[in-house]
Order: C-alpha cells, then sequence, then structure tokens
C-alpha cells in the first residue's frame, strides 16, 4: 500500500499584491456579476476568461427554475471563450462571488463540474491557466486548474 501526500501551491494575496493584469481580470469577473441571472440563490457569479492573444471573454451564472438547467460562470465562460475563439488557448481565469450586496470576504471556489471543464480546456491546449478566486479580503492564485482537480480525467484515460 502507498500513500501519497498531495500539495498544491495556492498564492494567497490582497488586491493591492495583485498585478495589474491580475487586477484588470479580476475587475471584468467582478462587473460580470451585475448581469447573473439568480433569482433563486441570489449568489451572483461572474467569470472572466482571457486569452493568449489578450481577448477577454466574460460569463456569469444562469439559473433556471429547473435547477440542473443552470450553469455556473465559468463554464459560460469557457463554453463561449471555445465557441468563439477555438483557436486560442486560455491564459487566465478569474472569478468574483456578489451576495447580499457585497462582494464575498473569501473567494468562491469552483463547483466540481467547472474544475472538470477548466481541466478539459488545460488539455485541450495543453496550456496551463491561471486561476484566480476573488475575495474582497484576499484572493487565491493558482497556477493551474490541475492545482484544483488533482487525478485529473481528460480523453486520454478514455483510451486505457
Amino acid at each position: 500500500m502507498k500513500t501519497y501526500d498531495i500539495k498544491i501551491p495556492v498564492t494567497v494575496c490582497t488586491w493591492e499584491e495583485m498585478s495589474k493584469e491580475q487586477q484588470a481580470i479580476v475587475a471584468k469577473a467582478k462587473e460580470q456579476t451585475a448581469h447573473s441571472y439568480c433569482p433563486y440563490s441570489g449568489f451572483h457569479v461572474g467569470a472572466a476568461v482571457e486569452l493568449k492573444d489578450g481577448t477577454v471573454v466574460l460569463g456569469c451564472n444562469q439559473e433556471n427554475a429547473a435547477y440542473p438547467s443552470g450553469l455556473c460562470a465559468e463554464r459560460v465562460a469557457l463554453f463561449a471563450a471555445g465557441a468563439q475563439h477555438p483557436e486560442q488557448p486560455v491564459m487566465r481565469l478569474a472569478i468574483a462571488c456578489y451576495t447580499d450586496g457585497h462582494f464575498t470576504a473569501e473567494p468562491g471556489s469552483p463547483c466540481g463540474a467547472c474544475r472538470q471543464v477548466m481541466i478539459e480546456t488545460e488539455d485541450r491546449y495543453k496550456q496551463p491557466m491561471e486561476v484566480i478566486l476573488y475575495g474582497d479580503n484576499e484572493s487565491y492564485i493558482f497556477r493551474s486548474a490541475a492545482d484544483l482537480l488533482p487525478l485529473i480525467f481528460v480523453g486520454d484515460n478514455l483510451n486505457g
């Protein structure tokens, strides 16, 4: 029997400690929360994806009375980027959450389905994406989506 110790590097920082590029993409994610359709949860999530050519693609959560029919902000943004700019790798993804009249103090974390889509996006382009989870008190920066979902499952796994 073996035991693996999985360590995940994460940079914890304040807004002021982020680079100008990181602040710019987070600002877009924060702005996008205003377009969220969330009449059931009241939890607004915005996402911004920066592509290799500098294009920014935005997304926000879209709820539905038939709950499984809704979609998270991260997947909205990543799927839109893949559909509109299929040749452009994703370099950076920022996520911000807004509820009860303010941005969350601590960063929101992507659900499992979003993490899987993030991994597939990295695998598709053979390029890690920086992931920034924004919180008013502190933010988390990951060097890759794989840091959020170790022991990944991608297309190569289907080949045995």
